[in-house]
């Protein structure tokens, strides 16, 4: 993986020094809230509902045991002892406190992490594809190219004061585990006729109040022109992006307003023009980045100790079926270590478990770990043979539930327990829906289903695209819950449809349960999924369902 430079380190510790002078002002009272805000936001700093709240940017999701190490020691020393993963692969601690801040960011830098543009209307943390690097179905790690655009938009002089935030999501292979049609550019690499690789970019997706799906502006782009040409589409858009309204700033609404052949040709015109200036140095750089993304020493063993275990042990074999997938190499597994314990708060590791995953990847994983935009962890390079150990370790830290792709492998934001802008509760809800469902014994009998839950309409937790989203709003100082279905994330991207009136907060894992007991009702065998049984039948059954035989006239009064 990428090791930061000496520039690098330079670069980030004195933006430390320069936070730390400002932090000290604002306790001092030099500085008013208001003008601390724009400053402490440049540095991932928020103000949630009752502290701060410091996200820390994982690039690309990428990091080994050292940084995961210093992660727990945060926890530990300046918060209340645990983290919070989130869908844009950052990290957040939601306790600490504001004289503290300038110590963390130092420990960050410590291992080569910071929380640069973690927020404000900058281009954000870059996300790619959780397998990077060991998927079977990968044309190329994508990786290398998230960090020359990590490095590109790192306070790139004409990109921070930008309409709104702007997110890059990046994927090596032809399906999609990035979610790239709900970004502001989406890069999914493919090959042309020739078999060259190189992206299809897809422009102007986005969720939050106004979802979108996003569209496919240059079916194959060479990688070597793939620096000049993002350049042009975020400076298009920071010339057109509306400034007047931030609900109607996001590039998704500039793409819908002006059209994409519009857009389209703007683009291509600001690529015409600034292509030139770019005499091969960015290639260069990512040769040189690339070097850095060698492949691990894999070895040859037998995987016998994986076979017996499988053959004896059900709780082993359940965990496997679930939480492993294929490797690019023979006699080698991804896990993915799900953070979604039944009852408890999806995404949250403790400093313990931290520390357990990094031990688990020096000894086991060749020193790498993953964060996943779904709110898990992932160990990309384990032998099989080392499975059955890596298990019983994870059974210890309580952290080897068989549950991933499941329905309680729940996506949710803070929500009301934590973020000041939610509008109702997330988290308790998730914790519900997997209590109720591990007590049914129905998650392995329902198969893949992707629950994701937001607790306002900024949609953190990206219900939009969730086989179930839930969207928590208020109504009247009520937590009202609206169902969407048919939501998806992959390369078939879809905006779930809204089912109708929202549902009270102790009427929404009922409802979710009568969702679930028409589709093992209405699908024709055990091996459709949920997202095709609905493709198939159309939302009308679910309606049907949950409101009885006055669905489409409820529905159209919502």
């Amino acid at each position: 993986m990428y090791t930061y430079s000496e520039y690098d380190d330079a670069y980030v510790r004195r933006r430390v020094a320069e936070f730390a002078q400002q932090v000290e002002r604002r306790i001092d009272g030099s500085l008013t809230e208001d003008e601390f805000k724009p400053l402490r936001l440049m540095n991932g700093l928020y103000l949630q509902l009752h502290a701060y709240m410091l996200r820390v940017a994982i690039p690309y999701g990428t990091l080994d045991s050292a940084k995961m190490d210093q992660l727990a020691y945060i926890a530990e020393k300046w918060d209340k002892g645990y983290g919070h993963f989130t869908t844009r692969q950052n990290i957040q601690y939601n306790w600490p406190k504001l004289p503290d801040v300038p110590a963390i960011l130092e420990a960050l830098a410590d291992v080569g992490m910071h929380a640069i543009q973690t927020s404000g209307n900058t281009i954000r943390n870059v996300t790619a594809d959780h397998f990077a690097g060991a998927a079977a179905d990968e044309i190329e790690d994508p990786r290398p190219v998230a960090e020359l655009l990590r490095q590109w938009s790192t306070d790139h002089p004409e990109f921070q004061f930008m309409p709104r935030k702007f997110k890059i999501a990046i994927t090596g292979s032809p399906n999609d585990r990035a979610v790239t049609k709900a970004h502001d550019i989406g890069l999914r690499m493919v090959r042309n006729e020739a078999g060259e690789p190189g992206f299809e970019v897809i422009v102007g997706g986005g969720l939050g109040r106004t979802p979108m799906v996003g569209k496919v502006i240059n079916e194959f782009l060479p990688k070597a022109d793939l620096l000049p040409y993002c350049e042009a589409i975020v400076s298009v858009w920071n010339t057109l992006g509306r400034r007047d309204n931030k609900y109607k700033a996001r590039i998704k609404i500039t793409v819908a307003e002006n059209g994409l052949d519009t857009f389209r040709a703007l683009v291509e015109e600001r690529f015409a023009e600034i292509r030139p200036e770019f005499t091969g140095v960015d290639q260069e750089i990512l040769a040189s980045i690339e070097k850095e993304f060698t492949a691990p020493a894999f070895r040859n063993a037998t995987a016998e100790a994986f076979d017996a275990a499988y053959g004896a042990d059900p709780v082993f074999r359940s965990w496997a079926d679930t939480n492993l997938a294929e490797h690019r190499v023979d006699g080698y597994a991804i896990v993915t270590i799900s953070l979604k314990a039944h009852g408890q708060t999806p995404g949250d590791a403790s400093a313990d478990q931290m520390r357990v995953m990094a031990d688990l990847a020096r000894r086991y994983g060749h020193d790498e770990l993953r964060i996943s935009h779904e709110q898990n962890v992932i160990l990309p390079h384990v032998h099989k043979s080392d499975l059955p150990l890596v298990h019983a370790e994870l059974l210890r830290a309580g952290l080897a539930t068989a549950n991933v792709g499941l329905i309680s492998d729940i996506i949710a934001c803070p929500g009301m327990d934590y973020c000041a802008l939610a509008t109702a509760r997330s988290i308790p809800v998730a914790e519900q829906i997997a209590t109720r469902f591990d007590e049914l014994k129905l998650e392995h009998e329902i198969g893949e289903m992707k629950i994701k839950i937001s607790g306002c309409i900024n949609a953190c937790g990206h219900h939009h695209v969730g086989h179930i989203g839930i969207l928590g709003l208020d109504r009247a100082g009520v937590e009202n819950y609206q169902i969407t279905l048919g939501g998806d994330g992959t390369e078939t991207a879809a905006i779930g449809e809204r089912t109708g009136p929202g549902f009270a907060y102790d009427e929404i894992v009922p409802a979710i349960e009568k969702i679930v007991e028409t589709y093992l009702k209405e699908r024709e065998s055990a091996e459709e999924r949920f997202l095709d049984c609905y493709r198939r039948v159309g939302i009308n059954p679910f309606k049907l369902a949950l409101y009885g035989e006055d669905a489409k006239g409820r529905a159209r009064a919502a």
